[in-house]
């Protein structure tokens, strides 16, 4: 990154201001009732609604407000730190976005975009089935023509979004005998009033947000609601939104990786045995400085991969380090935060639990780890041929 310019624009220092005290004034202080209830905080979500946040990414043509991932990515970091389950309903929510602005007709783009920008749409991405996850090429859920509509049968599972949200895109089958697979799927973009039905799901953390099993019986979309302009392109639109959700992700895991460090950190100089605080202890400060430096390095990684995608550059390799290496530290974070925090890490009254509890699913969603892995190796041996 050597002689760019990484100061802050006056712009992007408004907007993360802005953030800040959102944050400060309607996150933090209902935090942990509204976790502790696993309550939808629809009030929270107005709000990112007002700050213009569902179209952070949308391109001011439709509405948005154009931020570069750069600029999102800080943003995310900021509201994980706080709430992490807050950044999950904007995220799904610009992929399905960043789908149908880059691959959508014209005509869908005018139509959808500056609803989806204000937020008066809240939408999903459902890929994910009961037995097809990180293999998406096996997805069931069929969408088939009849007449000028398309007639889709199928279930989907944990689908952010679902329940509060009132569009998705959905990946389908449209051609199941296509070889390669690939090219039998195709995305389509569902109103919830035409028919699916969501229920809720339960899960150990990223409580708050909703989290839903979708079935799709007999649901009937015009066919003007295929993403693209021919079938058999799902796939590729797909994954070309997910390189901005992995990115996300990895700015999650940054801003729980340093929430984890900051309450480390305090607790460490407040918390006394044998006569001075913990954190002049040396095993104290190893934990520490290991911490400090994984959220140093991931926020690196993940500046780096939004740069890429920023710049139009082929960014599933650096998204992919980036979220591999950022969600690995929210893990360990949490586990060290617990460890010098001892029987009080453990106690629901302190943050740290919670924590704990929602930094598993950053290594799961988006792609898991080990498929980032094989991604990051796939691409080292495509990139620097023998």
């Amino acid at each position: 990154m050597s002689g760019r310019n990484i100061t802050p624009s006056e712009e992007e220092t408004l907007i993360l201001d802005a953030v800040d005290q959102f944050l400060e004034r309607d996150v933090r202080p209902y935090v942990h009732d509204l976790e502790a209830r696993d309550e939808y905080p629809r009030e929270i979500a107005d709000k990112l609604a007002d700050l213009g946040l569902f179209g952070a990414t949308i391109s001011q043509d439709y509405g948005g407000l154009g931020l570069s991932a750069t600029t999102f990515a800080k943003i995310t970091e900021k509201v994980a730190s706080v709430w992490m389950s807050v950044g999950g309903i904007f995220n799904s929510h610009l992929i399905m976005a960043a789908c149908v602005e880059r691959h959508g007709t014209e005509e869908m783009k005018q139509k959808y975009l500056p609803l989806f920008a204000t937020g008066e749409l809240r939408g999903a991405v459902a890929l994910t089935e009961p037995e097809c996850g990180t293999d998406l090429q096996g997805v069931r859920t069929r969408a088939v023509k009849d007449g000028d509509s398309y007639v889709i049968n199928g279930s989907k599972m944990w689908i952010t979004n679902s329940i509060e949200g009132n569009v998705m895109a959905v990946l389908v089958k449209t051609d199941p005998g296509a070889e390669p697979a690939h090219r039998g799927m195709s995305l389509v973009l569902v109103d919830k009033d035409k028919g699916y039905k969501p229920s809720k799901l339960h899960k150990l953390g990223y409580k708050g947000i909703d989290t839903g099993e979708v079935l799709f019986e007999d649901v009937r979309v015009p066919q003007s609601h295929l993403i693209g302009e021919t079938e058999g392109r799902g796939l590729q639109q797909i994954l070309s939104g997910l390189e901005l959700g992995r990115i996300n992700v990895a700015a999650r895991g940054v801003g729980l990786g340093k929430a984890c460090l900051d309450e480390a950190l305090a607790y460490a100089q407040n918390r006394k045995t044998f006569g001075k605080p913990i954190a002049q202890h040396q095993a104290i400060q190893i934990k520490l400085a290991d911490m400090a430096t994984r959220v140093e390095a991931s926020r690196l990684l993940v500046q780096q991969a939004a740069l890429a995608y920023d710049t139009g550059q082929r960014c599933d390799m650096e998204a992919g380090m980036a979220k591999l290496f950022a969600t690995e530290t929210a893990l360990e974070n949490a586990m060290e935060a617990m460890r010098i925090h001892g029987a009080y890490g453990y106690s629901k009254e302190y943050n740290i639990e919670r924590y704990y509890r929602d930094a598993p699913l950053l290594a799961i969603g988006e792609g898991t780890n080990e498929l980032q892995r094989i991604i990051i190796a796939r691409q080292l041996v495509e990139r620097n041929p023998v």
